[in-house]
């Protein structure tokens, strides 16, 4: 456990991963570039943020672009279209789909159901 929790060990490098990631996680980066930040080599920073979060480091990433998308067109009345892009991505449509994959509606139906509840 001391070695876990160590500023050393892989759970303290893939601390710095998440922190970092939560900092940026509207800009495009690459495994090797978060690797560098965490200093770990890719694979292992693959391995060990798989081991702790259960989730891939751009995995993790798209789940926090659209928790703030949700909390975008939600509380402040952004329209799905400018969330997608203010969050990074490319297009509204894919940008819808994984929202639905992940949220379970699309964005427009599931933030006026979460209006009326």
């Amino acid at each position: 456990m001391r070695h876990i929790t160590s500023s050393q060990g892989r759970g303290a490098q893939v601390g710095r991963a998440i922190t970092w990631i939560g900092k940026n996680f509207r800009e495009r980066f690459s495994i090797e570039q978060l690797a560098a930040e965490a200093g770990m080599s890719p694979s292992s920073l693959h391995e060990h943020f798989r081991t702790v979060t259960a989730i891939t480091p751009l995995q993790f990433q798209k789940q926090l672009r659209l928790q703030d998308a949700r909390s975008l067109m939600l509380v402040h009345g952004i329209d799905v279209t400018t969330a997608a892009f203010r969050l990074g991505y490319e297009s509204p449509s894919q940008f819808s789909r994984e929202y639905r994959r992940y949220f379970g509606e699309p964005p427009a139906r599931d933030i006026a159901r979460l209006r009326a509840s």
